[in-house]
């Protein structure tokens, strides 16, 4: 089997603000279970340090060249389960308050993917694959393939690139080649890494990387488009042979109705109806919301951006604010976004409760409670909230676009088959009709409601068949 090094910005159970952190927390578990040795680099931010840095052994110190300086990295380790975790430390790039964000957040992760290349030579150890995420890591494909051009061990590194959000492109001033990758021009003079009149991280994983992945085969065909392409669409024409769509998973252990320690009640297929309703009339307890366990609850787990689709949900709600629903929102993003929920909270009080911020707690039991779970998204790589919620007997309501085209079947009444409802046009109408029948059915049809609940509950969320698609890219590369 192989030796496989991931480097991303986040990971569970350390650091998270969105799915690649639960991806890059689950998958090298199971590739463990699939005989691969697994290790996963990160920065070490300044939670991270504050919350585990006893726990970490210090490995190497080192310097590499920033800005034409010679600045330190010192690198540590922990063993979770099955993984071993580095952590490349830099107090001045990565203890501050927040992970992105930054002005100098091209510099910090030049630094980072910099040092990653660099502790191999340390450590002795070079990976059969490298598999960088996003365009944190888009650099190291073209690191390694143009600074190390001499070194045996680093020529024979295959690498992996997973595009998580095409959207989050990693675009800086072009002098930040030499600067700070110590990189020539060439490569912007020839389109490799240009964008504009800079240079592209993602775009440079992209075109460096042996395999491309994506999160989703549909998303895979949607990036090829100009409508979803992000004006990259045609160097991923380019790749198209070598680029493959993988659907995410979840941590089935994490996420699991019968043992979460954040439900009241727990439940399984066979006791999922009686134990909702009362997880339903907790929640409605703390959060100030009508007591009713009859009540059909929508909930909301979502970051407020535009790309999440929920301005459809607001301009379509004087439609549906008579029916017999409740809804809870979690999140926190756009301003526009928070300011529109909290006055459609302040509208409905017991009907409606906005919750600003987020709450891993409160998430589990959202989902536990909720009867659907609405992800109208404009486009979804692959989303993981729709998996969690078919995991929790949740039904899911989500737009066809990317992941959630590939893991949610439509109800069909006449066939008996979904585990949720889809809609396709991106129309504040075409979600307040699906909305509709799915209220309907659960009100009229509790037949077919409870079918698409064992439908959603029996649906295979793991991460094993993702781990198996990955495995089969690593061979590839490796028997070339």
């Amino acid at each position: 089997m192989a030796t496989i090094w991931m480097a991303a910005s986040e990971a569970l159970p350390f650091v998270k603000t969105g799915g690649l952190g639960d991806v890059i927390g689950s998958l090298p578990h199971e590739l463990v279970k699939k005989g691969h040795e697994v290790c996963v680099v990160l920065p070490l931010y300044l939670p991270i340090a504050k919350q585990h840095h006893q726990d970490f052994s210090l490995e190497l110190v080192f310097q590499i060249s920033m800005k034409y300086q010679d600045v330190p990295v010192q690198v540590w380790s922990v063993f979770v389960k099955d993984v071993k975790f580095y952590f490349i430390e830099h107090q001045g790039y990565f203890e501050r308050e927040n992970i992105y964000g930054y002005a100098d957040d091209g510099e910090r992760f030049a630094y980072f993917q910099k040092a990653v290349l660099e502790m191999m030579k340390h450590l002795h150890c070079f990976p059969d694959i490298l598999h960088a995420h996003d365009w944190h890591t888009g650099m190291l494909p073209v690191l390694c393939k143009e600074l190390y051009t001499m070194d045996d061990r680093y020529r024979n590194i295959k690498h992996v690139y997973t595009i998580h959000n095409l959207a989050y492109q990693g675009n800086f001033e072009v002098d930040m080649l030499d600067s700070c990758l110590g990189l020539g021009y060439h490569i912007y003079e020839n389109g490799n890494v240009r964008f504009d009149t800079g240079i592209s991280f993602m775009k440079a994983g992209i075109v460096y990387a042996d395999k491309v992945s994506t999160v989703s085969p549909t998303y895979a065909q949607e990036i090829l488009t100009s409508q979803y392409g992000e004006r990259l669409e045609s160097v991923l024409r380019l790749r198209q042979e070598d680029l493959v769509g993988i659907i995410n998973g979840i941590d089935i252990e994490e996420w699991n109705p019968m043992h979460d320690s954040n439900l009241s009640y727990h439940y399984h297929k066979e006791n999922v109806t009686c134990m909702k309703r009362k997880n339903k009339v907790m929640l409605q307890k703390e959060l100030g919301l009508c007591e009713d366990e009859q009540v059909l609850m929508v909930g909301v787990v979502s970051r407020l951006t535009w790309q999440k689709g929920l301005s459809l949900l607001l301009e379509g709600w004087h439609q549906i604010c008579e029916s017999p629903i409740q809804l809870v929102i979690l999140g926190s993003g756009e301003v526009s976004l928070e300011e529109q929920f909290m006055r459609l909270e302040s509208e409905n009080r017991g009907k409606v409760v906005f919750y600003k911020g987020y709450s891993e707690e409160l998430a589990h039991r959202i989902y536990a409670a909720s009867d659907l779970f609405l992800m109208p998204s404009l486009f979804e790589p692959c989303g993981l909230s729709q998996l969690i919620s078919m995991r929790y007997g949740t039904l899911p309501v989500v737009r066809e676009t990317g992941g959630l085209k590939d893991t949610v079947q439509a109800y069909n009444i006449f066939e008996k088959t979904g585990n949720g409802f889809c809609f396709t046009d991106y129309h504040a109408q075409s979600l307040l009709q699906v909305l509709q029948l799915a209220i309907d059915l659960y009100y009229q049809n509790r037949d077919d409601w409870e079918m698409l609940v064992q439908h959603a509950m029996d649906t295979d969320v793991s991460f094993q068949k993702s781990a198996s698609l990955y495995h089969e890219l690593y061979m590839q590369l490796i028997e070339k």
